[in-house]
């Protein structure tokens, strides 16, 4: 079995081609949006080495998924493609984050105060995780000024970096991290 080539040299000069076989300069604003996607993706597979509980490992695992359903469908130009049914953000996916951060939620305390990031090394990694997905949605954001994004793909990576935060909080409460809340007293 001959072994893939994981260098083409194509992209040596700064374009690239997208799902389509447009080349793009590799700073188009689309490549922007889905390697922030594909930034917080490793960021996700980081905050997965500081975890143990199952449920929170699976549900992160689903998580890396959906984001490479979100890099396909950000990397398919779809004028000169069809997308395809595997690269759709759904409804049901936002669904599932929001469940989970309601479900996380009703295990924490009240938020009365700003909480700064910290605590435990998987907090601090779920805030890495949650600025870099507000990024990513900037990104998408600014491509969605010049092509269609749907509504579904922008729900999901809104609700995911609330998901990140709730998270955290979870985290530092089962880690017994106190959480490390903005004190403006002595600015």
């Amino acid at each position: 079995m001959k072994k893939s080539m994981v260098y083409t040299k194509t992209g040596d000069a700064g374009m690239t081609s997208l799902v389509g076989g447009a080349r793009v300069s590799k700073t188009h604003e689309r490549l922007e949006a889905y390697g922030t996607v594909d930034e917080l993706n490793s960021f996700v597979g980081l905050l997965l080495t500081y975890l143990n509980d199952e449920r929170d490992v699976a549900f992160l695992q689903r998580v890396q998924n959906t984001l490479f359903v979100v890099g396909s469908y950000l990397a398919t130009d779809q004028e000169q493609k069809a997308l395809r049914a595997r690269s759709v953000v759904t409804a049901a996916m936002v669904e599932a984050v929001e469940q989970e951060i309601d479900r996380i939620d009703d295990e924490l305390p009240p938020l009365r105060l700003f909480v700064l990031p910290g605590g435990s090394r998987a907090a601090a990694v779920c805030h890495v995780c949650r600025t870099v997905c507000r990024r990513a949605e900037r990104r998408i954001l600014s491509l969605a000024e010049t092509v269609e994004i749907a509504p579904e793909l922008l729900s999901y990576m809104n609700r995911l970096s609330d998901y990140f935060f709730v998270f955290s909080r979870k985290v530092n409460q089962n880690e017994k991290k106190e959480e490390i809340f903005w004190d403006n007293s002595g600015i």
